[in-house]
């Protein structure tokens, strides 16, 4: 799933075209459910990231919320491309913006006023602080790599920023977050906000296995898989210390640490 990086970095790349007006709206999966009434005609704002939703604003108070689920991804293209999977098009003055989701599991729903999901202090937010993640911390008694993955707790961070700020950090996964001491967690602050900020760098984190991953606002792939430490390396060597990476399911997810490194 696209992650707090992935995602900042389509709406980055998407971010030009604010100002546009909409022209056209072509919903191609009933699936979607998408209330476009009234939209044609009406202007992007901005584009935004909450959390790992893509909010496009629009005028009138209206915005379009995007979740890009497993395996969607919005893309910038030409009226006549042809790409695989699309199942909206967002036709605009200044361009075209395609969501193709391959598993139709990404949502896209039209909302008025506030931002309506539960989510979390974003870690990339001046609301993040080591108190503040302390705090998230020591009011759970679960272990600490889905405490992080809770988007009602932390929004954005995922499975993959998770295990690399808890290597770096020297935490193993399974400790309860409670039990974690302060020292340590403003290391694991620094960690998290760091990770996050190279891979955005880097453009996020793409394995290139399938129609299904991750690509940016272009069709371009992620570059911070060459950067990963522990993240899809079971059996490998750590490169801090040698020992094996070892890997488990924490909350049906794959979690991958190193043994000796992460206490």
């Amino acid at each position: 799933m696209p992650e707090l990086p992935e995602v900042e970095t389509i709406v980055r790349g998407l971010r030009p075209l604010a100002g546009g007006r909409i022209v056209a709206i072509e919903t191609l999966d009933d699936r979607l459910a998408l209330d476009d009434e009234g939209l044609v005609g009406s202007h992007l704002v901005d584009v935004q990231r909450r959390g790992k939703y893509i909010v496009l604003q629009l005028t009138g108070g209206r915005s379009l919320i995007v979740h890009l689920r497993m395996s969607g991804r919005l893309v910038l293209s030409c009226c006549d491309e042809e790409l695989p999977y699309v199942r909206l098009r967002i036709v605009l003055e200044r361009g075209t913006i395609s969501f193709v989701n391959p598993r139709r599991l990404g949502t896209v729903e039209t909302v008025t006023g506030p931002f309506p999901h539960e989510l979390g202090v974003d870690p990339l937010s001046e609301g993040f602080t080591p108190e503040a993640l302390e705090l998230l911390l020591h009011s759970t008694q679960r272990p600490i790599k889905p405490a992080l993955t809770d988007q009602r707790r932390l929004a954005g961070l995922g499975n993959i920023y998770a295990a690399e700020a808890l290597w770096r950090a020297g935490i193993a996964p399974g400790r309860r977050a409670h039990r974690v001491g302060r020292r340590r967690i403003r290391g694991l602050h620094g960690s998290i906000v760091d990770v996050l900020n190279e891979a955005i760098r880097h453009s996020g984190t793409s394995f290139g296995v399938s129609i299904s991953d991750y690509r940016d606002a272009h069709g371009e792939d992620g570059a911070f898989r060459a950067w990963l430490a522990v993240y899809g390396k079971a059996g490998e060597p750590c490169q801090r210390c040698g020992t094996l990476i070892a890997r488990c399911t924490q909350a049906g997810r794959s979690t991958y640490w190193c043994p000796q490194c992460q206490r």
